[in-house]
């Protein structure tokens, strides 16, 4: 297995916490944000402990703006938006990794050698992607890309 790494830079990180846990709410908040023309990537959805819960994705840098004038006015202003920018996305992709247990342990055991931070982590049957502050970066492709050869 020879997994392909990718890289997308200039990602924000936008959180959305205390919002209704309610599939519709989430449901027309990513509907209100394609309707700006803005491409969301990588979802995270908090387990809900009560009516409430959190729920985290990524944009592009420059669509920020469009998004917090949204944000700022959801449910009358109950949700608080928690925003990180200048991140960078690195994804580990190959088919082989459906039904191969280990790959997921080499990518985190790589990303931990580095001492970083992971903001957010999103997976499939045939992809990891994590989320890493840009002054993280170097360290953490390197030490992932180590783990996997």
């Amino acid at each position: 297995m020879k997994p392909e790494i990718t890289v997308n830079e200039e990602i924000t990180l936008i959180t959305l916490q205390n919002i209704p846990a309610d599939i519709q709410f989430i449901s027309d908040v990513f509907a209100e944000i394609a309707s700006m023309g803005v491409d969301v990537d990588m979802i995270s959805l908090s387990p809900a402990q009560s009516s409430r819960t959190n729920l985290s994705f990524t944009i592009n840098d420059d669509d920020l703006v469009k998004i917090l004038s949204y944000t700022s006015k959801l449910d009358d202003g109950a949700v608080k938006s928690v925003v990180s920018s200048g991140n960078c996305k690195i994804s580990v992709n190959d088919e082989a990794m459906i039904n191969c247990p280990g790959v997921a342990a080499k990518v985190f055991a790589g990303a931990a050698k580095a001492h970083t931070e992971i903001r957010l982590i999103t997976t499939s049957e045939s992809q990891i992607s994590m989320l890493v502050t840009k002054s993280d970066f170097d360290a953490v492709y390197s030490d992932i890309t180590v783990a996997l050869s």
